[in-house]
């Protein structure tokens, strides 16, 4: 009986030798090769077959987690959307629909996603690359509507709804870069209150503008009701 096959050096199994296939965390593996390899060449310089190289798994597991390069920069937001959602369907209090969103939006806890400094590398890395920001938009996008389907089901106006759902991504979105930008006692709601603050020295200023006519105009309009 022979013994148990052995691969020597010359044989085409040494392949096996030069590149383990570590199964167990690949994914995080293969999201940090690909942000060391977008920041060192250059996201368009970057192929998945080099990012599955540097992190030493096949092409094939790659593809295994990703359909492509861009997606390995977006590989939880579609979880992440649909938690969200889920959060504000849960929400009790939705009097206020604006604030419904922007609360359980601020209130997730964004540093799961990484540090802050992680997340200050791939926003800009997003922001870099017009495909990257095209693909961040549309994810965006479907989180508000998600937001808006949430809201919806609570009985709130459609019209409503979506205003709310979009003003209220928007305004978390501007409080999120600048928490990312701030000091680490910086608090993500504080922040986000403080972003509501500024939408509300807008809203009053546009509605003045809207219901109160000049008085030339409402000159004009007593001469007009003259006999």
């Amino acid at each position: 009986m022979s013994g148990p096959r052995v691969v020597t050096a010359g044989h085409p199994g040494r392949y096996l030798d030069a590149m383990p296939r570590w199964e167990h965390g690949s994914a995080e593996r293969l999201k940090q090769a690909a942000m060391e390899l977008f920041e060192e060449q250059g996201y368009e310089d970057t192929s998945a077959v080099q990012i599955a190289q540097r992190a030493r798994v096949t092409a094939r597991t790659f593809f295994r987690y990703f359909p492509d390069k861009e997606e390995v920069l977006f590989a939880d937001a579609d979880a992440l959307n649909e938690t969200l959602v889920q959060e504000l369907r849960q929400t009790a209090d939705v009097s206020e629909p604006l604030r419904a969103v922007t609360r359980t939006l601020a209130a997730f806890d964004w540093e799961k996603l990484g540090s802050r400094a992680v997340q200050r590398r791939r926003g800009a890395m997003i922001a870099s690359s017009p495909d990257l920001l095209e693909r961040e938009l549309i994810k965006q996008q479907r989180l508000a509507e998600g937001l808006g389907d949430a809201l919806r089901r609570h009985g709130i106006d459609p019209d409503l709804a979506e205003l709310a759902a979009n003003a209220g991504s928007q305004v978390f979105r501007t409080a999120y870069r600048k928490w990312l930008e701030a000091d680490d006692d910086t608090d993500l709601a504080t922040m986000t209150e403080t972003v509501m603050s500024l939408l509300g020295t807008i809203v009053p200023v546009a509605g003045r503008s809207e219901t109160k006519p000049s008085s030339r105009g409402r000159r004009r309009t007593a001469a007009t009701r003259l006999p």
